[in-house]
């Protein structure tokens, strides 16, 4: 069964960088995603990626900032986050889909805290 781990979370002042990291133990689908949720706000989409090709989309509010890319070898994704906003707070999760299930992101990470200081 794949499971993610993500890590790299931390505090940061405005301006700043955080390069989060997700890990895969075994094969998931095609598809690997970002996602945070803020206090008090609905979990939100950031950035997505295909396994098998070099396929990105990103969310309006980090386009330009944030960078999703990933490393075959190692099974891992990315997300490189750059002129850090004290919104960007929020625990981000990594998430996948299912090679049985493409596009449904049922695979889910325990979440990394990422706090941006102003």
């Amino acid at each position: 069964q794949v499971q993610l781990v993500e890590s790299g979370g931390g505090l940061v002042q405005a301006g700043g960088s955080l390069r989060l990291s997700c890990a895969a133990s075994g094969r998931a689908g095609s598809s690997y995603a970002w996602f945070r949720q803020a206090p008090g706000k609905e979990r939100e989409f950031v950035a997505r990626i295909t396994w098998g090709r070099v396929t990105t989309v990103y969310a309006d509010s980090v386009k330009g900032r944030f960078t999703i890319s990933r490393d075959n070898a190692k099974n891992t994704v990315y997300l490189q986050m750059n002129s850090l906003k004290p919104e960007d707070t929020a625990v981000y999760y990594c998430a996948a889909d299912r090679i049985q299930t493409p596009g449904r992101f049922d695979l889910w990470g325990q979440g990394t805290q990422v706090t941006v200081s102003s």
